[in-house]
Formats: structure tokens, C-alpha cells, sequence
């Protein structure tokens, strides 16, 4: 397959590309408006940061899947995408251990007042008074907001600490999902509003996106405890940064961030931030999944995610219909010869029956095969009387959900 990689990854990454035969374009300082000029005749698109607008996919003749070589796909464009029948995956919770590292070690930054004192010690000024005055971590309460593998990851930690750990209590969640978050120590709480107003410290661990967007804003924060501490190695977006500055300057709120909502594009540049410069901040340059571990986790996770696409069962990807349109189902059971799906399929058009799922499984000697065919309408008897009578039909059943 053509594979184009529009951002950074481990040389290793392309070496096995190209050892399992794909032919491998490696252009990382590719960006929102120069992709489009380079995508057509590629089949997979791999990126990080690098925004994937309606116009790329739209010039995109053969691209067929789309991977983020993390977990957010916010900068990708999963709508048009699912317009056009492109995949688009992720590779979650291959940084989780690096971004709770990080967040946990942010957060004795900020309560030890490792950076300020780091700067006095440069300066030539030793000044122990004003830096023995933390608070410690034992014993205090940790309010973490989105539960999923970082968020885990990050209270399996500070249990190390002897914190207390919770999250919200929402009805939505899985026995599945409570059971690990309990695993990893956490215990939960009525409300949003009793996690913020006994929490010591609360760490953002939610998806970019329109639904958390200015997520902390004055309200969230005018219900955290004075002198608590915000922890975001999220995303920029998720905070109303003057908010939070306001919050830092008549309530003393303190924070430790990772990502700010106007960082810049690439690597390296100027930033003036207001918020980074902040003395009540303790900040770090969106370097949550920045470990050589967690690179290789994500190498790794990329490939899977291409061989599985080249075998035909795409994995992880998030603008699939989770429960699509079906009302039947129909089972055939056939002999394992060429057309009987066609003559199958032919059939279903013609009764104007659409096919939402679709799977065939051989068995064991290639003689008989099983097909599985989610349709969007119950099939009338006539329709299951001509599939029957299909020479390679052995038999057919109809069930409903």
C-alpha cells in the first residue's frame, strides 16, 4: 500500500512498513494546508498533530483509512470521513503511563515549588523559608475528571501516595468501566459539584472536543476548594484560560499544565502566554506522551492498526456506526462457491433491502460457508423463498434483534 506520513515517527515505524512491502512517503512538516497537494494515490494517511480537513479527504481519490498516531481525533475531520467510507482509528492508551507520570509529577511541582525554586537556585538566591512551605500530597483528595486508560493510570499512582482518589458517579458508565476505576483505587462521588468542593487537586483526563470546551470556566472553578490545585494534560481547549487566571488571582487557585489553548503549530517557536507566565503555574511544552517508551507503544500500535486494515478488520476506529440500522437478520448457510453472495446480494436489491452488516465465515475443509447479513427491513417470505431456492443455498433463517 502508499503510505504517507505526515508527521514524526520512530524510523523503526517506516522500516517495518516498508519491510511488509508498502511503499512509504515520509513528509512530517506537512500541515492543514499543504496535505491536500499530497495526498492523492495514498491509501493510508498517518498522522499526529497534523489537522486532516474535509478538503484533504475530499482530494483523496484512494485513501481508504486514516490513523492518529495517539488517541484524540479531534483534528480530523470523522464526519467527512464517514461520508466518504474512509476509517478513521486511533491508538489509545499507548501514552497512558507517560501522561499520568507526567501529571502526578506536575502536581508535586506545584506542591513543592520545584520550578520557582529551580529558578532562585540559577539566580544565585538560596531562599529555604519561602520554599519549605508545601502542603504534601498523603492523605488528600484527588478529583479526577474522565475515567478513561490515563485517568486510571494516573489514580493507580497516587494510590501510591496515599491519596484518595474519586470521580463522578455517572449512570451511563459500564459495570466494566466502574470495575477498573475501583481497581485502580478510585471511589465515587453523587456530583460534579461535591468532587470539585472536596477535591485538593483535580486532573483533567477528557477527548478535545465541542463537548468540553471551556469545560473549566468561572463556575467550575468558583466550586474548587481556595488554594486547590487544577492539573490539565489534556487538551488546551478544555480550559477558559482567562477564567482560570482570574480564578489564580482572587482565589488562589494553583495549576499544573501540559497544554495550552493557542499553542504553537510546530516544535518550536515563540509563545506569550498570560497564562503560562502565570507565578501560580507550573507548566511543561505538550510533552505528555513525550517518553521513549510510550513512542514505542504507539509504533507498535500504529502497525497493528495498518496490518489490520491490510487484513481487512480495521481496529479501533471511531466513525463507524456503533449499532447500525438493522431490523433482521438473515443466516445462510451455503456451499463455499463462487457468486452464491452475489446472487444473494442480487436479490436483497432488488427487494430494496439494505445491508448493514455483512460476514462470512468458512468452515474447516472450504466445502460450506455461513453468511451473515444484517438487513434494515424485515424480508418478506418471498425474498427468503428465492435466497432458498439459490442452487448453493443450504438453508435459511430470519431472526430479529
Amino acid at each position: 500500500m502508499k503510505v504517507l506520513l505526515a508527521d514524526s515517527l520512530p524510523e523503526d515505524a517506516v522500516a517495518r512498513l516498508t519491510d511488509s512491502g508498502d511503499d512509504v512517503t515520509v513528509m512530517p512538516d506537512l500541515d492543514a494546508d499543504t496535505l491536500p497537494d499530497h495526498i492523492a494515490d495514498h491509501e493510508v494517511l498517518i498522522v499526529r498533530s497534523t489537522k486532516v480537513t474535509a478538503d484533504t479527504l475530499d482530494r483523496a481519490g484512494r485513501l481508504g483509512l486514516v490513523i492518529r498516531a495517539g488517541a484524540g481525533t479531534n483534528t480530523i475531520d470523522c464526519g467527512r470521513a464517514a461520508e466518504l467510507g474512509i476509517y478513521v482509528c486511533n491508538v489509545p492508551g499507548k501514552n497512558a503511563l507517560a501522561v499520568a507520570e507526567l501529571t502526578l509529577g506536575l502536581l508535586i511541582a506545584v506542591d513543592r515549588h520545584i520550578a520557582s525554586g529551580t529558578a532562585d537556585l540559577r539566580a544565585g538566591i538560596w531562599n529555604k523559608k519561602a520554599y519549605g512551605t508545601s502542603q504534601g500530597l498523603f492523605g488528600r483528595r484527588l478529583g479526577i475528571i474522565g475515567v478513561g486508560d490515563i485517568g486510571i493510570a494516573t489514580a493507580a499512582r497516587a494510590w501510591a501516595f496515599g491519596i484518595d482518589t474519586v470521580a463522578e458517579a455517572k449512570p451511563e458508565r459500564s459495570h466494566l468501566s466502574v470495575a477498573r476505576a475501583e481497581g485502580a483505587g478510585i471511589s465515587f462521588v453523587a456530583s460534579l459539584d461535591e468532587l470539585l468542593s472536596t477535591s485538593d487537586f483535580v486532573s483533567l483526563h477528557v477527548p478535545g472536543g465541542p463537548a468540553t470546551t471551556h469545560l473549566v470556566n468561572q463556575e467550575f472553578l468558583a466550586q474548587m476548594k481556595p488554594g486547590a490545585v487544577l492539573i490539565n494534560t489534556s487538551r488546551g481547549d478544555v480550559i477558559d484560560e482567562p477564567a482560570l487566571i482570574d480564578a489564580m488571582n482572587t482565589r488562589g487557585i494553583r495549576a499544573g499544565l501540559d497544554v495550552f489553548a493557542d499553542e504553537p503549530a510546530g516544535g518550536s517557536g515563540t509563545f506569550v502566554s498570560a497564562l503560562a507566565q502565570h507565578p501560580n503555574v507550573v507548566a511543561t511544552h505538550h510533552i505528555g506522551a513525550s517518553t521513549e517508551q510510550a513512542q514505542d507503544a504507539i509504533t507498535d500500535g500504529t502497525i497493528a492498526t495498518v496490518e489490520a486494515y491490510r487484513a481487512g478488520s480495521p481496529i479501533n476506529c471511531v466513525n463507524l456506526e456503533p449499532l447500525p440500522r438493522r431490523e433482521a437478520t438473515l443466516t445462510v448457510r451455503h456451499h463455499d462457491r463462487i457468486g452464491v453472495l452475489a446472487g444473494v446480494l442480487a436479490i436483497l436489491r432488488t427487494a430494496s433491502l439494505n445491508v448493514s452488516t455483512m460476514q462470512n465465515q468458512v468452515f474447516a475443509g472450504s466445502r460450506a460457508a455461513v453468511a451473515t447479513i444484517g438487513v434494515a427491513n424485515q424480508p418478506s417470505p418471498e425474498v427468503v423463498d428465492e435466497i432458498q431456492s439459490l442452487p448453493d443455498v443450504i438453508y435459511v433463517s430470519v431472526t430479529t434483534p
